[in-house]
């Protein structure tokens, strides 16, 4: 028998087709995935779910996934995601692309403040980034993206904000108490041992120039030009980004810009970095900070160790 492609079969067969995709795609997964709440799911407030919708408007999901997979070591990625922690969602925002960094666990990540001056430009917070600047949504849409954001992660984002809260408010006070309370205080935040480490490297050209070019791409917006914290995003951060310069005489090692550039300081909307930058680059920009802004180096000084394997 001779089939022939008459307009019934090619509709017909493109509705089978089709048939067969959405029951593999939608209808069989919707019978057989267990949606039972995972255990850091919660409901969203009203403001988190006003922020998801301008999520959506504003096609964030085309660049931001929300899905921590098992081989994923990126930002965020404690956490392997779970169906259920999806069963609030409609339509879940698993995202394809990671033009930006995954989001599934960003909630507590930054205090909102450092999220405020991000939406408004991101080149403040992170130089190099391609994100557009929304700030023509208006405040208040900012502080209810900013809200859906730091809700994600539900559970664990929670404690994570609680923490940023309570630095938040340590911080506050040590700034406002004055410029030798702040610096003891960021001082002591640090572990005695970091306290006691100078930079093993020593400031040639080349750390310098490295430092140089690493501090422009991730520093510069908030701490300035001059590493007197008067950056683009200085007016919309509280505590304000730190003065480097207020830091000469003041006994800062190597060690203790290295830890707070490793781990960030939590509460204020200085992040973390340890998983950007390798060892040698945050030494590297401790030596530019140490050489151009505070004008004092222990670069390669006492106490020293063994020389590393390659070391110019």
């Amino acid at each position: 028998m001779i089939q022939r492609m008459t307009p019934t079969a090619v509709i017909l067969g493109a509705v089978a087709i089709l048939s067969a995709v959405v029951f593999v795609v939608i209808i069989w997964p919707n019978t057989t995935v267990d949606m039972t709440p995972s255990e850091i799911f919660r409901e969203r407030t009203a403001e988190e779910a006003a922020g998801r919708k301008l999520y959506i408007a504003n096609g964030c999901v085309y660049c931001h996934s929300q899905s921590i997979r098992a081989f994923d070591w990126g930002h965020g990625a404690t956490r392997i995601a779970q169906a259920g922690d999806y069963v609030q969602d409609e339509p879940i925002l698993l995202g394809s692309a990671r033009t930006g960094v995954d989001l599934s666990q960003e909630g507590g990540e930054h205090p909102d403040d450092w999220h405020m001056a991000h939406f408004i430009n991101p080149r403040w917070t992170r130089p190099n980034s391609i994100m557009p600047p929304f700030e023509h949504l208006g405040m208040e849409n900012l502080r209810l993206l900013t809200r859906y954001i730091q809700s994600l992660g539900m559970q664990a984002a929670d404690k994570r904000m609680q923490r940023q809260a309570f630095w938040k408010q340590a911080s506050t006070k040590a700034y406002e108490a004055g410029i030798e309370a702040n610096v003891r205080w960021l001082s002591e935040t640090v572990p005695q041992g970091w306290r006691d480490i100078p930079t093993p490297y020593a400031a040639s050209d080349y750390s310098l120039a490295r430092g140089r070019m690493i501090y422009q791409g991730f520093c510069i917006g908030c701490h300035g030009p001059v590493g007197d914290g008067m950056g683009d995003a200085q007016p919309h951060i509280y505590p304000p980004p730190l003065n480097f310069t207020i830091l000469k005489g003041r006994g800062i090692s190597g060690g203790l810009i290295y830890y707070q550039v490793m781990n960030g300081i939590t509460g204020t909307a200085m992040p973390y970095f340890k998983k950007e930058l390798e060892s040698q680059k945050i030494w590297d920009v401790g030596n530019f900070i140490a050489a151009y802004f505070i004008d004092e180096l222990d670069a390669n000084g006492p106490p020293r160790g063994i020389d590393a394997a390659y070391e110019p």
